[in-house]
């Protein structure tokens, strides 16, 4: 390339690749309208190869100040800021200045990508090799991969605090030896089923028959044992609706979704005993024990009770449960169920079956 200087009349002489690498989005245009070299970023955004000798108008579209057509009438642009698009990429906006060359033997577009340079980054993939050093566009890309970084940082730092707080919450709420609900759970499970009256629900208190002597005989690491399995046989027994958790140290609660009936809450409880009263193996022992149920409905009120009042019914109908004889399940209300040890629920297995 051959340049001026103007008032000087100095010629410089100045290499392709040396263009090249101090304006990377240049446009040599001769004096026909025709490219005559184009720098390396620009041809990589145009997309299609060697540009030499393209029409420069069907290659730019100039759209500020004015849209001309021909070389002279760019000419008289030169010096303005200029606005101008690829019509490759015309939803792209770039900015460029222009320059004569001497005798208007053609022109030198400086095209640069201004404030989209984040928008063409990312769509033709270009890096800092893509810019001259001294391109202001290269400390916005080391601003906006700042930014981004700090961003994906702040979002995964967001994520894992998140993540954290959901396990705090879910642990404040698990009994951690059984992986049930705590009695915090229940309690706030029971309010919150006491305040839906679209939906009836029966409830199961269960105590342990016979864990002291477990506890006394085998020891406390046996009585965990235990514990633990019976968290297994509720998780086993009900379905993914129904609630359960450890209330106590030998103590359970069952909440049953949209399930009220007499017959039902007694063959599920009664499912419950036959398989608490599996024994247990712990280190050469075996470990063994029953339940007794409490059980109501919140159909069994007029006007739903409050949970001390639940909680209390429940109760009474447990330990009636105990004074027949431990092994099985009472109903609150006027007088004692029948023993309903070993009879099945064949629709409620059915529904576990089924989650």
């Amino acid at each position: 390339m051959t340049g001026s200087a103007s008032g000087l009349g100095q010629v410089i002489n100045l290499s392709g690749g040396a263009l090249d690498a101090l304006m990377p989005m240049h446009l040599w245009v001769d004096a026909r309208g025709r490219v005559v070299r184009a720098g390396p970023t620009l041809t990589k955004m145009a997309g299609r190869g060697d540009l030499t000798g393209l029409p420069v108008f069907r290659l730019l579209e100039l759209r500020k100040p004015a849209r001309v057509d021909g070389v002279q009438a760019l000419m008289a642009l030169a010096g303005q800021r200029l606005g101008l698009v690829l019509r490759s990429a015309p939803h792209l906006p770039l900015r460029g200045a222009l320059s004569t060359l001497p005798e208007a033997t053609g022109l030198i577009f400086d095209i640069s990508l201004g404030l989209s340079f984040a928008r063409g980054v990312a769509e033709f993939g270009l890096t800092l090799n893509d810019f001259s050093p001294c391109d202001q566009t290269v400390e916005l890309l080391y601003l906006h991969e700042a930014n981004t970084s700090t961003m994906t940082l702040s979002r995964h730092l967001s994520q894992r605090l998140e993540a954290a707080r959901a396990m705090a919450e879910a642990q404040a709420l698990t009994d951690p030896l059984t992986g049930l609900a705590n009695r915090r759970a229940m309690d706030a499970a029971l309010a919150r089923s006491l305040e839906d009256t679209g939906e009836d629900f029966g409830l199961l208190h269960i105590d342990l028959d016979h864990f002291k002597a477990v506890n006394d005989s085998f020891g406390h690491a046996a009585g965990d044992a235990v514990l633990e399995r019976v968290g297994m046989v509720l998780r086993h027994q009900l379905r993914h609706r129904d609630l359960s958790g450890r209330v106590g140290g030998d103590e359970f609660l069952v909440i049953l979704r949209d399930c009220d009936a007499e017959t039902d809450l007694e063959q599920i409880a009664a499912r419950i005993i036959a398989a608490i009263e599996e024994p247990v193996p712990f280190d050469g022992q075996l470990c063994r024990i029953s339940a007794s149920i409490g059980l109501t409905t919140s159909a069994d009120y007029p006007v739903r009770p409050d949970l001390d009042r639940l909680m209390a019914d429940t109760d009474a109908a447990l330990y009636a449960a105990k004074r027949a004889g431990r092994g099985r399940c009472a109903r609150h209300g006027p007088g004692a169920p029948p023993d309903r040890r070993r009879s099945g629920a064949a629709a409620f297995a059915a529904d576990v079956a089924g989650d």
